[in-house]
Formats: structure tokens, sequence, C-alpha cells
């Protein structure tokens, strides 16, 4: 079995951890970075066109400027292009498609277990840093028929569900945005949320006036206090509930159904490494003067910082202060002070 051995090693490529293995790089100090899908996946799986809510220069990274042809908030394509333009510009080696599968702590570090195809291969490292995010996997609602062909926890393509009767299941942004963007490409949308009403506070605040205004006029009927209970070939229970009482069921028919009900985070690598986490969101332990987690030497940055967000408060553009603190860790510098976070609508 071939066996890397290294001082540091990175697991997962989104933005910070490609912020981080830039910092590294530029420190020289001796690194592996693996992921276990490709560089900025989470953000690929977007749906196309969509666009960040963050300005340009706060999801930047390296120092690298985010350049957009018309001057706007970076799209989808827009952003993963400029990910492959830092990896390029900085000559990043990132073990791709190589999960880890195994964390194993060890005298003076850990022994890391990763897949690659062709089989399994060990890295021995001195410090391990976890950048792996906060979104997985989709929650499900765990109801006969979700994992039917026609039913989907991502939103990918407006022009799919062209003239076609689509239910989305949810109300906060992620949901929102793509009824909206459905509607336009020629979608028969409906709505079902669990609450009384949309919260202005979970959506964008251009997106807020549309999808009120074509559910008032009944463009876009909203089942509101509804639940699906059972998804058929051609048809979703919506389940009615006030107060938290049941007051009913009704069978209504839809071609597709999209349930975009918020993400959670796969915690297994925290698991195995031993760290402590605490609370309904499983949140790692970690000193943020360092980011060192309950486990010496072991460390972690970006949004995996707050385990599964059931109200979005972190961010790329507020972890960017994660990498100074590590390598600040790392080198036997001053830690920097944390910003400002910035409420943003949740996902």
């Amino acid at each position: 079995m071939q066996i890397l051995r290294t001082d540091v090693a990175v697991v997962g490529a989104g933005p910070i951890g490609l912020e981080l293995a830039v910092a590294l790089k530029r420190a020289g100090i001796d690194y592996q970075h693996f992921d276990a899908k490709q560089i900025g996946y989470t953000v690929s799986w977007f749906a196309p066109g969509t666009r960040f809510f963050s300005s340009n220069e706060r999801i930047a990274i390296a120092g690298v400027p985010l350049q957009t042809p018309e001057q706007g908030k970076a799209t989808r394509e827009e952003y993963l292009a400029y990910l492959r333009g830092v990896v390029e510009q900085f000559d990043l080696k990132i073990h791709t498609f190589e999960p880890v599968v195994n964390i194993a702590r060890k005298a003076g570090g850990f022994e890391i277990t990763t897949r690659p195809v062709g089989g399994p291969r060990v890295c021995a490292a001195n410090k391990l840093v976890l950048v792996t995010g906060g979104t997985d996997r989709p929650r499900r609602l765990d109801i006969p028929g979700e994992d039917l062909p026609h039913v989907s926890h991502y939103f990918q393509d407006p022009h799919l569900y062209f003239r076609k009767k689509l239910l989305i299941v949810g109300g906060k942004n992620s949901a929102i945005e793509a009824a909206l963007r459905c509607h336009h490409a020629g979608a028969q949308i409906s709505l079902s949320y669990r609450r009384a009403a949309l919260s202005e506070k979970s959506i964008k605040y251009w997106l807020l006036p549309e999808i009120n205004g074509l559910i008032e006029s009944g463009r876009m009927p909203a089942y509101f206090q509804t639940l699906p209970t059972r998804i058929t070939e051609n048809a979703v229970t919506l389940s009615r509930t006030t107060d938290g009482e049941w007051e009913g069921e009704s069978d209504l028919p839809f071609d597709f159904v999209l349930l975009l009900i918020g993400y959670e985070q796969d915690d297994t690598l925290l698991r195995l490494a031993g760290v402590e986490q605490r609370g309904d969101c499983n949140a790692p332990l970690f000193d943020d003067r360092t980011m060192q987690t309950t486990v010496p030497n072991l460390y972690i940055a970006g949004t995996a910082v707050a385990g599964t967000q059931d109200k979005y408060r972190v961010f790329i553009e507020n972890c960017h202060v994660h990498v100074e603190r590590i390598m600040a860790a790392l080198t036997g510098t001053p830690a920097p002070q944390a910003p400002q976070a910035t409420a943003m609508p949740e996902s």
C-alpha cells in the first residue's frame, strides 16, 4: 500500500480549502490535499446561472480578484471558472475524487486512509485540517415515494420543468429562487411550506416582492402549513396542520417534485477523529483563536465549523479569517481578530 508522508493534511477543496492550500504553499509548509469530489463541488451542484448573494470581493480567495464581465455578482459558472483559475495560478496539487475513509490518531499525528481509484492508500500527517463544509447531503422527509425518479432534493435546470406541473417543497431562499426561475421557464409551480407564511429574513430581498405577488394573484398556488406525506408517480399527498394538529390531507397531481428543505453535514470524519461536538447542529468544539478542535493538532475551517446550520450564519465570506488563524497557529505568529458576521438569507 502506498504511504504518503506530510506535515499537514488538508481535507476539502472548496473555496476555503483552496485558500488554505495557497497559504500553506506560500509559507513553504509541506502538505497533502484531498477531496472526495472535484474542487468547489458544493458550488457545482447549484443550478446553472445561480448568482451568489455575496459580492465578489467577499468570496474572492488568496488575494486573487474575482472579476465578472458585467461587474455584477458571480454566477455559479463564473465562480467555478475562478476557482479553477486559482488552482492553475498557484499550481495546487489536489487529490480529487479521493475520499478519506478513515482517520486514526497516532503518536505524533494522524494516519489518514483514502480510497482513490485503484485501491486504498495511507497518508501519515503531523497535523490535519478538515475543511469539509456543512451541506453534504439533503435533509429527507422519509416518506413513501421520496426516491422516485421524478423527485429530487437538488434544483438543477429550470428547462427540465417547462410546461410541467412542479411542486416545490420549502419556503426559504433556495426554494423561492427555484420557484421563480422555473416559473419564468414556463413551469406550472405550486409551493408547499410547513409554516403559515414566508419569512422575509429567509429570502433575498429582491425575490420576496415577486414571489408574494405571484402567490397573492393566484398565479402560483401556495399551500401553507402543509407537509408531503406520500408521493406517487403522478400525485403528492399534502397533509395540512394548524397549531401542530393534523386537519386532513389532499392528493394533488404533479409531474415533478423538488424537495428543497435544506442540507445536513456529514460528520463522519469528525467522529472518526474523536472531535467533540455540541448542540442540535452537532457543531465541532474548537478554539476560535487557533481553530484547533478538541483533538490536538486537528484544525477545522470553513462552514464545517457550524455543523448542520438551521439558520445560516457561516458563509465563505466570514470564513477567510479561519485560514489566517490556522496559519498563525502553524507558524507561531499572532492570530488575527474575527470580522463581524454578515446576516444573510437562509438557503
